[in-house]
């Protein structure tokens, strides 16, 4: 039975979809147009209740039995689990995934979103301290990131879930007013990624 895949063509919606694609699972995709509000549709808020996509529903769920998951790390921590793959088994192979999980729901999503947000922002004032402050942070994790892929090919050494969520985000570097060229290990890891076949499909699926 195909996993429910409650999404929009958003960073967050991508690292769901890469990592189906990856793992090899079925889905449906379930758009919730969130320039609409339908993320405040009740039926979405049953299995969703912070009206926040990607979101899943797993009909053979743990036991045989359906689940749902909100939250794009607890969704591909649950996918990496079902499946056995992008997740190690060991614990101690397990923290690095982790934490650059958390690094990225933290950091590496927010502060980029902000960058977002900004550009948008009609008066000027406004408009000219948020992008200074949020474009500085950005380019900060970019450099973080950067030191990081400068010791090992993918963020926790061996590709993994971690990578999909870091990955879902690195997308949108040209909104964030970031020149991969200037962060060459990201450059190198981002083409890498990008040219994974499964990974290409994930970014290419219809999600809006």
């Amino acid at each position: 039975m195909s996993i429910e895949f409650w999404t929009w063509n958003t960073p967050n919606g991508r690292k769901i979809s890469a990592a189906l694609e990856e793992m090899g699972l079925a889905y449906d995709v379930k758009p919730v147009n969130i320039s609409k509000n339908e993320q405040f549709n009740p039926e979405f808020l049953k299995f969703s209740p912070n009206n926040r996509i990607p979101a899943i529903v797993d009909p053979d769920g743990p036991g045989g039995k359906p689940i749902t998951v909100f939250e794009s790390g607890a969704i591909l921590i649950y996918l990496g689990a079902k499946t056995g793959k992008f997740w190690p088994s060991d614990i101690r192979a397990q923290v690095p995934v982790l934490e650059w999980l958390m690094w990225q729901m933290a950091g590496f999503g927010p502060m980029p979103g902000q960058v977002h947000h900004f550009l948008m922002v009609e008066n000027e004032q406004d408009r000219r301290y948020g992008l200074e402050r949020y474009s500085k942070e950005t380019r900060r994790l970019y450099g973080v990131a950067d030191r990081r892929l400068a010791e090992v090919e993918f963020f926790a050494g061996d590709i993994s879930i971690a990578d999909f969520a870091i990955l879902g985000w690195a997308w949108r570097h040209e909104r964030h007013l970031v020149d991969l060229a200037d962060f060459p290990n990201v450059k190198r890891w981002y083409e890498t990624m990008m040219a994974r076949p499964a990974t290409k499909r994930g970014f290419e699926v219809a999600l809006s």
